[in-house]
């Protein structure tokens, strides 16, 4: 039996700026974009890595209020998980990052 990672969650408090960081900065892709009242589930994902996704969820939904509350204290730190990047050409990874229109949006 194999098994494959298929999707990651991680917290985010602003998903526009999560969009313009992840989309706009990095290049990733859309995949599915799902508002509810008080929450958004954003998926992006690397042209290059169809099968994986980051899914950028509302911080704290669906827990409870003391957990929320705790996690969205912690993302406020900067104490949260996040995730590894690799790429072949860190400079130019730096500098699409640093382009234009992408300042500012790094989560």
């Amino acid at each position: 039996m194999e098994l494959s990672v298929k999707y990651t969650f991680l917290e985010v408090d602003d998903h526009e700026a999560a969009l313009a960081f992840y989309r706009d900065a990095l290049g990733f892709e859309v995949r599915q974009d799902v508002a509810m009242e008080g929450a958004r589930w954003l998926t992006v994902g690397s042209a290059a890595q169809p099968e994986l996704g980051i899914v950028l969820q509302t911080a704290g939904v669906a827990r409870p209020p003391d957990d929320a509350r705790a996690l969205r204290e912690l993302l406020a730190k900067g104490s949260l998980s996040g995730l590894v990047l690799e790429t072949d050409d860190v400079d130019a990874a730096f500098e699409q990052v640093r382009a234009p229109g992408a300042e500012g949006h790094q989560e």
